[in-house]
């Protein structure tokens, strides 16, 4: 049993040796130019307009929270959808209660106005 972790070490060990040998490659065989033009920050083409670490509001933050706490939750739902018809009733019970306490938090969101952008 032990030989398949020690394979699995080998395997790790040149993994992480490989990565840093083609870091190492690209840092050493590369020339390093570098002038204003390659450091300054990129804006579509337009010169930058203030400064590029500008702060953000609080809401976007709160929005993509919000997307990839529904988006995760939904994700269960699928592994779910492929063993409806041979789980019984109360594999269906939950999945109802998991789905109502989704609807509760997506509702609580909707009336604190976490969703708007007044």
């Amino acid at each position: 049993m032990l030989y398949e972790y020690i394979i699995l070490f080998v395997y790790l060990l040149l993994a992480l040796a490989i990565a840093i040998l083609v870091v190492a490659l690209s840092f050493f065989l590369v020339y390093q130019n570098s002038d204003l033009e390659k450091t300054s920050s990129y804006e579509c083409g337009f010169n930058p307009f203030g400064d590029s670490r500008g702060r953000f509001e609080v809401r976007f933050y709160l929005v993509a929270i919000l997307f990839i706490i529904f988006d995760l939750e939904v994700s269960f739902l699928f592994p779910w959808s492929v063993v409806v018809s041979v789980s019984g009733l109360m594999c269906y019970v939950m999945c109802i209660s998991f789905l109502l306490i989704l609807l509760l938090g997506f509702l609580y969101e909707w009336v604190k106005g976490a969703l708007d952008w007044s």
